[in-house]
């Protein structure tokens, strides 16, 4: 696997000890120390989500950090469900500046990858610097547990829904099914909510007939199916399964984010905008580029280049 992913211009990995686990870590521009930024991919990625982004930050002069986060690739998938909480995920991202010896960095998150950006500027707002995040915007707390209101407005069905009451299902489906689920997952404007949106993950993993164009080769695939197939889904999907535990987790934190932020959305994702952004994240910057969900890979240059025009206002 190592090989396969340096052959494809991806840096080979390293195994790090932290926060009682072990996690696997790409990095590139290490002469770049002092400068760090760290990219936290979604579900269900890789590291490798980033490879478009990892060489051209590099060269703009970052130490760029990239893990797999528990439960993908090569990096450690406790069994308790517990584990996975909001708390575990961004406690594994600070322990990680404290591997690098870094007081604070510029995190980049995409899907599930900004969730856990989002909160670790909540959790422990000292240790980021500034925020980038793709896709999915910052998830106001609301009235009630976020699994709870969404049973309540889009039933049983529903996959968030389905993967926390049916335990072990959704799991089983798509480790039987990993090829197939991630080859028709990974397509351009593929839409997150069909006319079935309940069991979009399981209808995925069966489709004959995929939506969309393609947004990676057989080689840039395999990385992901290869991996999947590894570690099993199971730990991706108990992100899903703390979801009510992380809005309870949250109730005594100031919700306001402070840090520099850029959010960047995918026109044709159905991922809504979030129009009140501006009132939990009042120092944001919006742009939005021509695609679907998977922005990264799906426009790579445009969005190194909203990135690195963003960041450079800084460095002037």
């Amino acid at each position: 696997m190592e090989a396969e992913i340096k052959s494809l211009g991806f840096p080979n990995p390293n195994i790090i000890s932290i926060n009682g686990i072990e996690l696997e870590v790409f990095e590139a521009g290490k002469e770049n120390i002092g400068n760090p930024i760290v990219l936290c991919h979604g579900f269900p990625e890789h590291a490798f989500s980033w490879r478009y982004q990892v060489p051209a930050l590099a060269k703009a002069g970052y130490h760029v950090i990239v893990p797999n986060q528990r439960g993908y690739g090569n990096s450690s998938c406790p069994k308790e469900i517990t584990a996975y909480d909001i708390t575990h995920l961004t406690d594994d991202l600070v322990a990680l500046l404290d591997y690098y010896n870094y007081r604070d960095a510029v995190f980049v998150g995409h899907d599930w990858g900004a969730n856990v950006v989002w909160n670790l500027a909540l959790l422990h707002p000292e240790r980021v610097n500034k925020i980038i995040n793709l896709a999915l915007p910052y998830q106001e707390r609301g009235e009630k547990p976020w699994i709870q209101f969404m049973e309540e407005v889009f039933g049983d069905d529903f996959y968030f829904v389905h993967f926390n009451k049916k335990l072990g299902v959704a799991d089983a489906v798509l480790d039987n099914y990993a090829e197939k689920f991630l080859r028709n997952l990974f397509r351009k404007n593929v839409p997150l909510a069909p006319p079935e949106p309940g069991m979009l993950m399981m209808n995925l993993a069966k489709a004959e007939k995929p939506f969309g164009e393609p947004i990676m080769n057989d080689d840039d695939l395999s990385v992901f199916v290869k991996a999947f197939k590894n570690s099993g889904f199971n730990g991706a999907i108990n992100w899903y399964r703390n979801l009510d535990r992380n809005w309870y987790l949250l109730a005594d934190i100031d919700p306001i984010i402070k840090q520099p932020t850029l959010m960047i959305y995918g026109d044709l994702d159905m991922i809504p905008k979030f129009e009140r952004l501006p009132d939990f994240v009042p120092n944001s910057d919006v742009i939005s580029l021509e695609c679907g969900h998977h922005i990264q890979q799906e426009l790579p240059q445009e969005t190194n280049q909203s990135i690195l025009q963003w960041l450079e206002q800084f460095n002037a």
